[in-house]
């Protein structure tokens, strides 16, 4: 399997490399009709949106990086009360993750070649599906990376990663206070992990967000992918 379609947007001349992932039942130019405003906050960059090349199951003509029915045929995790039973859903992940994750390295690490860039110039980004994502991907790849941004993200597949993780990404974590999809409490927990492996972690909360993309949480990410270079 291999990414095949994308959206690029170059400003200048890249000294960064953005890699935003879309989320489930979505595809490339959905994110990048909510992203203008963004774009003309940053200078010097690439940003670059790959679609997932996997047509999604349950929305016709939508996409997704793996299956979310293959570990939650009936939507349960939604519908839990208890917060640790909600974690299991996505603890279940780390196999679709691993299995992403080897379809889209080979991708990042020709993106990189293209600029002439390292993973030191690399700042992954993803919202929902995508966050989970781009976060396995950051932790697990072969080089620790300038940065990485969850939108409305959750550690997934998180008793593997605790084990096996190696790189110490520094991190931004984006959350609605009112997001029904994935409940807010998934900040925390991924805060408390990451920061448990050792990653340096800023977090913003959107009071009475819900599980979108908003203009107040690119306005945050601009500002960490202007200074997470400066961030040790």
């Amino acid at each position: 399997m291999m990414i095949q379609e994308e959206i690029v947007h170059v400003r200048g001349i890249p000294k960064k490399l953005i890699i935003f992932l879309h989320g489930y039942l979505d595809d490339c130019s959905s994110l990048d009709g909510k992203l203008s405003s963004f774009l003309d906050t940053l200078d010097d960059y690439a940003l670059h949106i790959p679609q997932a090349p996997c047509r999604c199951e349950v929305g016709k003509g939508m996409r997704q990086w793996y299956s979310m029915y293959r570990f939650d045929p009936h939507y349960e995790r939604r519908d839990v009360e208890v917060f640790d039973d909600f974690l299991q859903y996505y603890d279940r992940m780390s196999l679709g993750l691993a299995e992403t994750y080897q379809y889209l390295l080979p991708y990042i690490e020709q993106t990189l070649s293209e600029y002439n860039l390292g993973y030191k110039d690399l700042i992954l980004c993803g919202f929902s599906q995508g966050a989970m994502v781009a976060i396995y991907t950051a932790l697990m790849g072969p080089a620790r990376i300038c940065g990485l941004i969850s939108f409305s993200g959750i550690l997934a597949g998180h008793s593997y990663l605790l084990k096996h993780a190696h790189n110490r990404p520094n991190t931004l974590l984006v959350h609605g206070s009112s997001d029904k999809y994935l409940r807010p409490e998934a900040l925390n927990f991924t805060q408390n992990k990451l920061e448990q492996l050792g990653c340096h972690v800023q977090t913003c909360i959107l009071d009475h967000g819900d599980h979108e993309l908003s203009n107040k949480a690119l306005q945050t990410a601009s500002s960490f992918i202007s200074h997470c270079g400066q961030i040790k």
